[in-house]
């Protein structure tokens, strides 16, 4: 199965370029890491990664952009687990059971990666709705719905994700206190819901 979009082609880079930028990244990740995103300045990583704070800032932007960027290969795996890893995960299970497969695959992700995706998602008014990784993952979610025989599987791909952002998921565990266990398992019931049967009926895809 091969309908998710494919993020932009890379851009062919200059050696030293395609160097720097790993540099960065690696630099990036680290700090986020070990400090948190908020206690990392874009000053921090251009010391870390021995890059000019003008080629940083060129590159990335800023902070948020630095993070989005750290995030896409992040993101890039998930994708590919889904177009070609094993099943339930990727092809080769019912939808239902693809689509909790999903729900447990992203929140791992989603855990791992809270804040940058916190700062990601939130980096200008509706920034998470236009990425491309965003529109992947609608687009698969749209896929299994259809296949499961749900009537709107747009609106329903949609309100699946709704919950599943970063910065719903920070306010759950961090502000309302609840743990991640039984946030995962309230977004699994609700997904099955949305099913209307227990995912173990249909067709595998």
């Amino acid at each position: 199965m091969r309908d998710l979009p494919i993020l932009g082609a890379p851009v062919p880079e200059r050696a030293d370029a395609a160097r720097n930028r790993r540099r960065i990244l690696d630099a990036a990740e680290r700090l986020f890491t070990e400090r948190g995103v908020e206690a990392v300045s874009m000053d921090d990583v251009a010391a870390a990664a021995a890059v000019g704070k003008g080629t940083l800032y060129r590159r990335f932007g800023d902070r948020a952009g630095l993070g989005i960027a750290v995030l896409d290969a992040r993101e890039h795996e998930l994708q590919d687990e889904i177009m070609g890893g094993p099943p339930p995960v990727g092809p080769g299970a019912p939808p239902g059971e693809r689509l909790i497969a999903f729900v447990e695959a992203y929140l791992a992700y989603a855990w791992r990666n809270l804040e940058l995706l916190v700062v990601a998602e939130t980096a200008s008014p509706g920034a998470r709705y236009r990425s491309g990784v965003y529109a992947g993952f609608r687009r698969h979610i749209e896929i299994l719905f259809t296949a499961a025989g749900i009537d709107d599987p747009v609106l329903g791909a949609e309100l699946l994700l709704a919950p599943l952002a970063g910065d719903f998921l920070r306010h759950l565990h961090v502000e309302r206190g609840l743990g991640r266990d039984a946030i995962e398992v309230g977004l699994l019931r609700a997904a099955v819901r949305q099913l209307g049967e227990l995912p173990d009926r249909r067709t595998p895809l």
